[in-house]
């Protein structure tokens, strides 16, 4: 019988460890590994070069909307069936093609937690090729947003153990609402209805913001009046590093677009900030709510600075948190944020 090697040896012993809870008698299953927005496609070499792969890589290759500069989705990985071992399983997100002529429509699946967790697997069962390919350029945008709320939620869940207390408080305090911001943001800024939180760094600085103003009517929600709110707040509140500077709303790169939050309405909007009066500038997402057991309109906002290094990972960082965001109602039902629940599209594969 063949010696194992020292570094098998670690192996095994890593995986016994992984898979035994602190007793040591129950299964577990092994933590998944893979940066957030990495992603693997389970395909044939060349399927995955003819127009089926191609249609699938294209869909995941798709810039992140409201950054300054063209960032891709998610870090694409490629291996075929063979190469789909115990190593690659453990992979946290998971896209699994299967084309065969059993199948009489494309449909989207998804499995929880098979082999790791936190991990989410998609397979995409097509007839053929050309319904594969047809059915994945109509409905890329399902197969982003399956994953990258994927991944919001998982950051929901680390906030929820670990979080900035004291911006908790602060967010108690004045507004009688509770979010759950990075432990890192440690300088803040109170104002009339207005809070900031910031790490205070030259680079990755993170920023929170929430402000609140009466609710009137439904005007509010459209994007001029989020713009003059905006700058109204940031003017008064966020003076820049120059005398007469202060943070502004570059109008020219918004989007806005309805979203549900805990299952109620909430105007998302995605864009640019500018430094009025110095040379500073960066990404931004609003979440605009109503509080309507006290009238009013609450928004929380991320944004970040770091200028000449890339922002995705940072910035999604930030917009998980405006979701752990619970309003004076909501914290008296005690409801839970989970973005993966409002995915549509996606049919949970029986663990039957």
């Amino acid at each position: 019988m063949k010696k194992l090697s020292t570094y098998a040896c670690l192996l095994m012993t890593l995986f016994t460890l992984a898979a035994c809870d602190k007793g040591g008698t129950s299964l577990l299953t092994p933590a998944s590994s893979g940066k957030p927005y990495e992603m693997l496609v389970v395909m044939d070499d060349s399927a995955w070069m003819r127009p089926a792969g191609r249609a699938l890589f294209d869909a995941l290759d798709t810039d992140v909307p409201g950054l300054p500069q063209s960032e891709r989705s998610f870090r694409i990985m490629q291996i075929n069936e063979k190469q789909y071992d115990r190593v690659f399983g453990l992979l946290r997100n998971i896209i699994i093609p299967k084309i065969d002529p059993m199948y009489s429509e494309v449909k989207f699946k998804f499995a929880r937690d098979v082999k790791s967790s936190p991990q989410m697997i998609m397979t995409i069962q097509a007839p053929n090729e050309q319904a594969f390919a047809d059915y994945v350029g109509q409905h890329k945008q399902t197969i982003v947003d399956f994953f990258t709320r994927a991944e919001m939620n998982r950051q929901v869940k680390v906030l929820e153990k670990e979080h900035s207390l004291l911006v908790e408080q602060l967010v108690k305090d004045s507004f009688q609402c509770v979010v759950h911001v990075p432990a890192d943001l440690e300088n803040y800024k109170r104002g009339r209805n207005f809070l900031w939180a910031t790490t205070n760094r030259e680079q990755d600085d993170l920023n929170f913001v929430i402000y609140s103003y009466p609710f009137t009517d439904k005007e509010t929600f459209t994007l001029d009046y989020f713009i003059h709110k905006r700058d109204s707040f940031m003017k008064a509140n966020l003076p820049g590093p120059l005398d007469g500077s202060y943070m502004a709303t570059d109008t020219d790169f918004l989007m806005t677009q309805d979203i549900a939050v805990r299952g109620k309405y909430a105007q998302e909007v995605k864009g640019l900030w500018e430094m009025q009066g110095a040379v500073m500038g960066g990404p931004f997402v609003s979440h605009v709510r109503v509080d309507e057991k006290n009238h009013r309109v609450i928004v929380s906002e991320a944004f970040v600075y770091s200028p000449g290094k890339k922002k995705r990972d940072i910035m999604r960082r930030m917009e998980a948190a405006l979701y752990t965001l619970q309003l004076p109602d909501e914290l008296e039902k005690k409801q839970q944020a989970d973005l993966f629940d409002t995915t549509e599209g996606v049919e949970e594969e029986s663990k039957e």
